[in-house]
């Protein structure tokens, strides 16, 4: 909890000719909870006065239109913990005082907003008694910052972060910091996640790559299938999903071998290896794994982002699928798609040409929004649509060139 007190002058009045001579009215406003944003309206003082020089001269507001451009360095942070938190509630408020110092700014538009002015921190945040799960981008400073006090507790002093070279802007619109049942989509609170017993053995990058060498492991790509399809490891079957939630890798009551590779398999002998963009989907799936008796399980620690920084593209394919603004990043060499490669997976959704440029774009069209692969020949001939249907439609938007991409939807919708 934090408190605040600060007096402001009256909103100047509607009437513009007013010539009383009353002196300008003061409001006083007190406030007190937890730091976040607040927003105060002002309405015209009743007294008709008129302002004096001083106050019309000099403001107590900064306007909100400053064009400047931002020159720090940008980083994106991504972490996770599974650990038992005992007050979650209470967590979440130590971490919103952290990022948040209580210290009012006025910005002038149409009414006065007092918002709450502390580290430059955007993405999601959210913990529960499980543990924590982080994905934010901010200036160097303010990032690291957190990291750093984070893992003054103890709980979380030996916790894997991994940072992103250095980028424009913020990848993620604002903050969202907050208590969730579920740290992942699928409703997964009910599992024992803060049990490692109950994970599968993480492997380094180093022996994430020795073991690939073996040929007689299966391999689970444990995304989406979107994300396969601009970059995925050498042997990995593409997901047959869009939404994570919805994997059936070694769960289905069907024994469809064309489209899960764990049927049939033994379940004692069978070594399994899983990997996602940041470790936290396969530690979570191993747990189901586990439970539907399967015993030889590993995971990639920290993920393909991890492995990438530490072992390069060596037996990967393609970019890197990211959840931000970013939403596609190549490995950190020059080698993206080598034209030579005899394995051809990224086809335009439209015409099924090999598509060169490894990022997935939004449809034109606001009320279909398809996230799809598309060669630049069609992106040109259908004015960024995903069919000729949606190139007629009622709301579209303006076709982005290049690495741009569409805002939210509120951003475009009907005034």
């Amino acid at each position: 909890m934090c408190s605040l007190t600060f007096t402001l002058p009256c909103v100047p009045p509607k009437i513009p000719n007013c010539s009383a001579t009353v002196a300008p009215k003061t409001t006083s406003i007190s406030y007190s909870a937890p730091a976040k944003f607040i927003k105060i309206r002002l309405l015209p003082c009743n007294f008709t006065c008129a302002l004096s020089s001083s106050l019309t001269t000099t403001t107590n507001w900064v306007r909100g239109d400053n064009s400047e451009e931002d020159e720090r360095d940008f980083v994106v942070v991504n972490f996770y913990r599974f650990v038992f938190i005992k007050n979650p509630e209470e967590e979440v408020s130590k971490h919103l005082q952290f990022l948040q110092v209580p210290f009012p700014v006025f910005t002038w538009i149409i009414k006065l907003d007092v918002m709450m002015v502390g580290r430059d921190i955007h993405g999601r945040i959210y913990i529960n008694e499980q543990g924590i799960n982080a994905q934010y981008s901010g200036p160097s400073e303010d990032a690291i910052t957190y990291v750093n006090w984070l893992k003054e507790d103890e709980r979380f002093n030996d916790i894997l972060v991994q940072i992103s070279p250095p980028i424009r802007n913020h990848a993620f619109p604002r903050l969202k910091l907050r208590y969730k049942p579920s740290l992942l989509e699928g409703g997964v609170s009910h599992l024992p996640l803060t049990d490692s017993s109950m994970r599968a053995t993480p492997l380094t990058p180093a022996e994430w790559r020795k073991r690939l060498e073996d040929r007689n492991v299966i391999l689970l790509d444990v995304r989406n299938g979107y994300e396969w399809d601009i970059g995925h490891f050498r042997g990995a079957q593409r997901p047959n999903v869009d939404c994570f939630r919805s994997t059936t890798f070694g769960i289905s009551e069907s024994q469809d071998i064309a489209s899960d590779p764990l049927a049939n398999v033994n379940k004692e002998k069978t070594e399994i290896l899983m990997y996602c963009t940041g470790g936290i989907r396969c530690d979570l799936y191993s747990t189901i794994l586990r439970q539907r008796g399967y015993k030889n399980l590993y995971t990639l620690r920290g993920g393909i982002s991890h492995y990438l920084e530490c072992e390069g593209p060596v037996e990967w394919i393609g970019n890197l699928f990211v959840f931000d603004s970013r939403l596609s990043l190549p490995p950190p060499s020059d080698k993206t798609i080598d034209d030579n490669d005899d394995i051809v997976f990224a086809k335009c959704y439209i015409c099924d040409s090999k598509v060169s440029e490894l990022r997935h774009r939004n449809c034109a069209n606001l009320d279909c929004n398809l996230l799809y692969l598309c060669c630049l020949s069609c992106m040109d001939e259908l004015r960024g649509c995903c069919c000729s249907s949606c190139t007629s439609a009622d709301r579209l938007r303006p076709v982005l060139v290049g690495h741009q991409r569409y805002k939210k939807w509120h951003h475009y919708r009907d005034t």
